[in-house]
């Protein structure tokens, strides 16, 4: 590992600036693989909702690949970059930045990354489905929203997250997963398959999930790694509010996850990306073809990522997008939430539906359904029109209970 460490700060960032180019994009890619988890039974991590979309780009890029006249193997460099940041948001940007602004035609990057406590959600996915916002802010667990689509997943210190960025006409996701499980049997004979969702798993339970982001020029698949993440919290992280969502966004799947530590307790993720990190390095750029030191000592080794603006212009915006409420919420497919209450009475309570319409992130139509009427009442109240949240939620439902039987038709048209 020192010997691969090799390049200081300032041979790195004029490595940066030879390999980076200005981004070429002329419109959104295609997202086709994506996280995806939830909470249930069983505690739960990432996983993969596979589409026939999904499978239709990847022949498609399988195509291409054998189509387009391509760069040999031996032209092809490799490092592995090792971000210095735990912090979710500035992960988010790097990963961003290298996909908009380097040159992977020659250089192909393995970047290793892992961040403090927070959920992440897919692009297309509502938060509010995947946990309790609320509940995340008050324990200080971060939410964050990345730019690859699919569904949620738990990252703390003990979750290795690798992204493989390739031009797009060189993606290939099987390719990455195997350097993973050869690194795990190389390092410590642990036994992994790739299922047909091309999740990592031992003995159907669930270690790394995966997702990509096809652009052009350039593409990356990046995956998880569980290590040794705290499944207690991952488990609370995951618990969304009890209520009736009814939204068209991206859902999540469950499945039952699996420490690495848990199979041999020597693991640990300090080791885990050595591991990883060797065994790319030491395969062929295509071809998973063993060359050992030999090949190893042909690239540009492991080096220090720093993510800040002197190494990379341009990355405290693309941190500030992400960690706006614009993007972490404002980007929630619109989406209701229906919820029943029992209002006190005199003899007997009354039940009605509570209903909330929420587009961009707020409030935009609050109202009650009585028993056996189908006309709904609305709601006055100052939560019209700002951002939904459960807080706010039982705000509303807390003010409605107080509410009589004998007056509701009143109370339905005056202030909470």
């Amino acid at each position: 590992m020192s010997l691969l460490l090799r390049r200081n700060s300032s041979q790195l960032r004029l490595l940066l600036q030879r390999l980076a180019v200005t981004s070429t994009e002329t419109s959104t890619p295609a997202i086709t693989r994506c996280y995806s988890s939830d909470s249930g039974n069983n505690v739960t991590d990432s996983t993969i909702a596979t589409t026939t979309t999904a499978a239709a780009a990847d022949k498609q890029v399988q195509s291409k690949r054998k189509s387009m006249p391509s760069v040999a193997d031996a032209d092809i460099k490799k490092s592995v970059f090792i971000s210095q940041s735990h912090d979710i948001f500035t992960n988010l940007a790097l990963e961003d930045w290298l996909y908009k602004n380097f040159d992977f035609s020659h250089h192909h990057v393995l970047l290793l990354w892992a961040n403090d406590p927070c959920v992440v959600i897919g692009r297309h996915q509502n938060p509010f489905t995947e946990s309790n916002v609320s509940k995340l802010m008050e324990r200080g667990i971060t939410l964050a929203r990345r730019n690859s689509g699919g569904g949620a997943v738990f990252h703390d210190r003990g979750n290795l997250n690798c992204t493989f960025f390739t031009p797009r006409e060189r993606y290939d996701r099987k390719y990455n997963l195997n350097i993973v499980t050869r690194a795990l049997f190389r390092e410590w004979a642990i036994k992994t398959e790739i299922n047909e969702r091309d999740d990592i798993v031992i003995k159907n339970k669930k270690i790394s999930g995966t997702a990509a982001k096809l652009g052009r020029p350039n593409a990356y698949h990046h995956c998880t790694i569980l290590a040794s993440a705290n499944k207690l919290h991952l488990g609370e992280a995951l618990v969304k509010e009890p209520a009736n969502y009814i939204s068209r966004a991206t859902a999540s799947v469950p499945s039952p996850i699996r420490n690495l530590v848990d199979v041999n307790r020597n693991v640990n993720v300090a080791q885990l990306l050595s591991a990883v990190g060797y065994e790319y390095l030491r395969t062929a750029a295509t071809m998973l073809e063993d060359g050992g030191s030999t090949q190893t000592m042909k690239q540009r080794g492991f080096q220090l990522i720093n993510p800040t603006e002197k190494w990379f212009p341009g990355i405290e915006e693309l941190r500030v997008n992400y960690s706006s409420w614009n993007w972490v919420i404002g980007k929630t497919p619109n989406f209701t939430v229906e919820k029943e209450l029992e209002l006190k009475g005199d003899e007997s309570g009354m039940k009605l539906k509570l209903t909330v319409q929420v587009e961009g992130g707020l409030m935009n139509n609050i109202s009650v359904q009585l028993p056996q009427s189908e006309q709904p009442i609305a709601v006055v109240t100052p939560l019209q029109g700002q951002a939904y949240n459960e807080h706010n939620l039982n705000g509303i439902i807390d003010a409605l209970k107080m509410v009589s039987t004998s007056n509701v038709q009143q109370a339905m048209n005056s202030s909470i």
